[in-house]
């Protein structure tokens, strides 16, 4: 009697026990992107995320959808940060924006990669690259030289010397260009910081892949934990909670939406915070950097020393 030979079936068993064909496609597993607090990663407390796409419909990564809490937590440890950002050494906070730079130019590769899955092409990417890295470097040099430049000694009719210089307002919460993965938030973030403010970052809701990366950046620098806080989600849900928090002490929004805008001058008249709005600015040209951007965030202290007036004043000894 011959041996029949046993055929391999082409059906494999599930988990639930139901036959199905084997696959040779591999199933991509995405990369989850989480939220910046106080230095950590964590996921968000809501559990909530959306999924990163292109152009093209192709699913770029997991990215946390960013709850109040979440809001509320960066902003007490951006609060606890300040004192000590605050007090540094200008020229510190100069060495540390430079190192900033170094580690976005050590992954100038991921940056661009990304950059290119959010529908850039490769010379624009590297383009952008460049010109955050060259930015970074740019407030790095301004960081003991603001204070000089717009500080000044003013006259005054009595026996005093009367001195008016900036200093940082606290904490800031921005609304980056939601069209702009990596140059705008780099560009608003830059000169916030360098003025001894700490921050918290809305990033762009549908480019968010450079925002999470540069977090990274951020901490693999010098940076101080909860300097910097990155969150993940949607304007909408967000714009008023960046605005009517009552320990943000300056707003910074990035876009056109005349509704939004109008929300937020109404809700900072609450503790009387600033709002700016920078919805025209071509952060790919020298109009994206200037000290300026640098003096928004800082409020000015005048102090007065008094002093003997000694010449033609009558005086003696």
């Amino acid at each position: 009697m011959e041996k029949q030979e046993l055929k391999k079936s082409s059906l494999s068993i599930s988990e639930n026990g139901i036959e199905k064909k084997t696959s040779s496609k591999r199933l991509e597993v995405l990369k989850t992107y989480k939220i910046y607090i106080g230095g950590q990663f964590p996921r968000t407390e809501s559990g909530r995320y959306y999924v990163a796409k292109n152009a093209e419909g192709k699913q770029l990564a997991n990215v946390c959808l960013s709850s109040r809490k979440d809001f509320r937590d960066a902003v007490v440890a951006a609060r606890g940060a300040f004192g000590g950002w605050s007090n540094r050494a200008a020229f510190n906070r100069g060495q540390i924006l430079y190192r900033m730079a170094e580690m976005l130019e050590g992954r100038k590769g991921q940056f661009i990669e990304e950059l290119m899955h959010q529908d850039s092409s490769k010379a624009k990417a590297e383009k952008e690259v460049n010109l955050a890295i060259d930015r970074l470097i740019y407030y790095a040099g301004w960081c003991d030289k603001f204070q000089q430049v717009f500080s000044a000694v003013n006259p005054v009719a009595s026996s005093h010397f009367n001195f008016s210089v900036p200093e940082p307002t606290g904490v800031v919460s921005v609304i980056v260009p939601q069209n702009d993965s990596l140059l705008g938030l780099v560009s608003v973030i830059a000169p916030v910081i360098a003025g001894g403010n700490t921050c918290v970052v809305l990033a762009s809701e549908s480019k968010p892949l450079c925002a999470v990366t540069f977090a990274e950046v951020i901490n693999s620098s010098d940076m101080p934990g909860a300097v910097v806080n990155i969150l993940t989600g949607k304007v909408a849900e967000h714009a008023p909670w960046f605005v009517d928090h009552m320990d943000v002490n300056a707003t910074i929004y990035c876009e056109k939406d005349s509704t939004v805008q109008k929300m937020m001058r109404e809700k900072s008249a609450l503790n009387v915070k600033r709002v700016f709005f920078y919805d025209s600015i071509n952060w790919n040209t020298d109009e994206g950097q200037s000290p300026y951007f640098i003096m928004d965030t800082q409020e000015i202290k005048t102090t007065w020393h008094p002093i003997e007036n000694i010449a033609g004043s009558g005086a003696g000894y």
